[in-house]
């Protein structure tokens, strides 16, 4: 049986590997084709998204699709196979069909294995590079949210507070800042206004201008300071101190790990679009493994309609399981669910099905 073993990996690889390319060329000529003039329009030019963003931006929609892919090439090879009545003809040489599908299982969890360890390392990796050229990509409103000023506020502790009136995350700097320090009881016994205020790399601090400082003594008292610039250390760089949405793609999983758990400790309730990325990076993988097994027992019997009618329903049906991983992150981050139930949901609902299915297939 290592003859067919062989051969169905081989099948199974090689129509993966087809449907990667194919996919990959096709989505990248439609979406440089649709985002030139943005690029263009921003400064750049096309080659220099070619070079420093695409090959980044393809590491993403491949890990992001690669259930779908496995899906349909399970389907498309498995149905071709069984359309040559060559399934039937190793299972009448005396193999089962659970020995006929090991090479299923070891190809799929090789798949599974090499996504998780892409997933938590690499992509981050990739998506610090994507993610500083891709809002140039954006229309102009959706580009001034990572490129525009805006209104920021952030929770340094349970007890200190900052507030900005304009805040520029490309540039690092803005106007109006607050910082406000609070006892115990609530108290107000710090606070440090500045008109401007801008991040230094080099000394990893603020540098505040014309700044005020108040310190709340007892009996009502006040003790105030001011001058022309003073810097400050929050702890942090401004990445961390104000966290867009982008910031969870860009960390390994242990450096997502450790921010999430120093948001809770500030008393960061607001974590769930973060606790999402993370998740799904141990989830998806695994659907490779549970889509395998639905693409085997849906295609591996000779069917009327033959190889059409399976890969309908198979692309139907892996777009359904990938969006719904959309839908849930949305309800998540409306905290209608919690992220680990809400990314695990597609694999607890499929996987059952999958198995029903499979021995369903194997015991006719």
């Amino acid at each position: 049986m290592k003859i067919i073993d062989l051969y169905i990996i081989k099948k199974y690889l090689g129509t993966f590997g087809f449907m990667l390319g194919l996919l990959s060329i096709i989505v990248l000529v439609i979406d440089v084709q649709a985002k030139a003039p943005r690029i263009e329009s921003n400064g750049f030019t096309v080659s220099e998204f070619l070079i420093n963003f695409y090959p980044f931006w393809i590491v993403n929609l491949v890990i992001t699709f690669m259930s779908i892919l496995v899906f349909i090439s399970v389907i498309f090879f498995t149905s071709k196979i069984a359309n040559n009545t060559e399934i039937v003809a190793i299972i009448s040489s005396g193999a089962s069909f659970h020995r006929f599908a090991r090479p299923y299982l070891i190809t799929s969890g090789a798949i599974a294995a090499a996504a998780l360890l892409i997933n938590h390392f690499v992509l981050p990796l990739a998506n610090t590079k994507k993610n500083e050229l891709e809002p140039y990509t954006y229309t102009a409103k959706s580009r001034d949210q990572f490129t525009g000023n805006a209104e920021v506020s952030t929770q340094l502790s349970k007890t200190e507070y900052i507030f900005i009136k304009s805040y520029n995350k490309k540039d690092k700097r803005g106007s109006g800042f607050l910082y406000q320090k609070f006892d115990k009881k609530r108290n107000l016994i710090y606070q440090l206004n500045a008109a401007d205020f801008y991040w230094e790399p080099e000394k990893k601090r603020f540098t505040m201008t014309n700044f005020l400082e108040k310190t709340f003594l007892k009996n009502d008292k006040e003790k105030l300071n001011n001058g022309n610039s003073m810097t400050k250390d929050f702890g942090l760089p401004p990445e961390e101190l104000f966290p867009d949405v982008l910031l969870g793609q860009n960390k390994t999983t242990p450096e997502l790990v450790t921010f999430v758990n120093r948001e809770k400790e500030k008393g960061n309730a607001n974590l769930n679009t973060y606790l999402n990325e993370l998740h799904q990076r141990t989830s998806m993988p695994f659907s490779v493994i549970i889509l395998t097994f639905l693409a085997l027992s849906l295609s591996s019997q000779k069917k009327r309609g033959g190889l059409g009618i399976n890969l309908a329903i198979g692309i139907a049906l892996a777009f359904v399981f990938v969006f719904s991983f959309e839908v849930l992150k949305v309800v998540s981050q409306n905290k209608g669910l919690t992220p680990l139930v809400a990314m695990w949901i597609p694999n607890l609902v499929f996987g059952p099905i999958a198995l029903f299915l499979y021995f369903r297939r194997a015991n006719q």
